[in-house]
């Protein structure tokens, strides 16, 4: 388990991220169309796995759109954002927002939140899950992860395109 804060007060996250270099947990989340989305959907590409709380709020509302900008200039990747919203809360908020480049999943009926380390243990969002980054290669090994300390907080972005933007076809990096 990891330990983070949402506005200074200390939350327990239950597991932690998968480790660079393993093989990432499969999964199971819902997309738009209420259709189990998974890994193997996204086969032979790069995934930027930005895991928010709530895309209600205002930074995961952010960290949305930030990548929503980035997106088409990562080649080979996709930018997944994952929520426990409803899959029609995360259309309505895309559609708001004329998001194009990113895909929204839902976790709400999976088992994402364990096998990937980021659900709230405690605290008043108990249930939801961190703010995290998690970013595979095309066949699934983790490159790069990040657990935002401060809820609150946004990702670094910076630091994840980067891992995106210097990685070969075969997910090693080019410049170690």
């Amino acid at each position: 388990m990891a330990f983070i804060t949402f506005q200074g007060h200390p939350v327990q996250t239950r597991g932690e991220l998968p480790a660079v270099g393993t093989k990432a947990p499969d999964f199971k989340l819902v997309g738009s169309k209420l259709t189990d989305i998974s890994l193997a959907d996204y086969a032979g590409k790069k995934k930027l796995l930005s895991i928010v709380t709530s895309l209600d709020s205002p930074t995961c509302a952010a960290s949305a759109l930030r990548f929503n900008e980035k997106a088409a200039q990562l080649p080979n990747t996709v930018v997944l954002v994952i929520s426990a919203d409803l899959p029609f809360a995360q259309c309505r908020f895309c559609s708001h927002e004329g998001i194009q480049h990113i895909i929204t999943l839902s976790s709400f009926r999976s088992r994402f939140a364990e096998d990937y380390g980021v659900g709230l243990q405690n605290g008043i969002l108990a249930g939801l899950t961190a703010r995290a980054i998690v970013i595979l290669d095309e066949n699934d090994h983790v490159l790069y992860t990040e657990l935002v300390g401060e809820l609150a907080d946004e990702p670094d972005y910076e630091s994840a395109l980067a891992v995106c933007r210097e990685t070969s076809n075969n997910g090693s990096l080019i410049n170690p």
